[in-house]
């Protein structure tokens, strides 16, 4: 069974280097709620998809992973969290300018027909607000499989 034929990604974890800074940035500037704490550790409640934050240096230790750390600038991932409608992404940017979150330029309409800002925590963990335009998001899909 490959990858592709599992029914959902039920999490996302991101490695970060301060679990203390990521659990404050998380649940005060993006009001996630803490669900699980532990030693170097930590998750958030979100519907559908459990959200982990983890320090490099703790998978390190017990898994062996590299905790290698990557340049500032340099994005590995992005989250990305659909919206309602083009006006809710511009409703919850200007929520979290105000509760000191900074993003890297106003809203805008993109070519792929979705309304976005981005964002990262502090980390560098990008993440993207998006909303589809009218007509959604299209068809982009291969017809051929492979």
């Amino acid at each position: 069974m490959g990858l592709g034929k599992l029914k959902s990604i039920t999490d996302i974890c991101i490695l970060v280097e301060d679990i203390e800074q990521t659990v404050e940035f998380y649940t005060k500037k993006l009001d996630f709620k803490l669900r699980r704490r532990a030693e170097g550790f930590a998750d958030f409640h979100a519907d559908g998809v459990t959200l982990a934050a983890w320090e490099l240096d703790h998978i390190s230790e017990h898994t062996g992973v590299s905790n290698r750390r990557s340049p500032k600038a340099a994005h590995k991932a992005c989250v990305a969290v659909q919206l309602d409608s083009p006006a809710s992404v511009d409703e919850l940017h200007a929520e979290l300018i105000a509760r000191g979150v900074t993003f890297y330029g106003e809203p805008a309409s993109y070519v792929w027909n979705a309304r976005c800002a981005y964002f990262t925590d502090p980390d560098g963990t990008l993440w993207e607000l998006y909303a589809w335009e009218e007509g959604g998001p299209g068809d982009y899909h291969e017809t051929d499989e492979h």
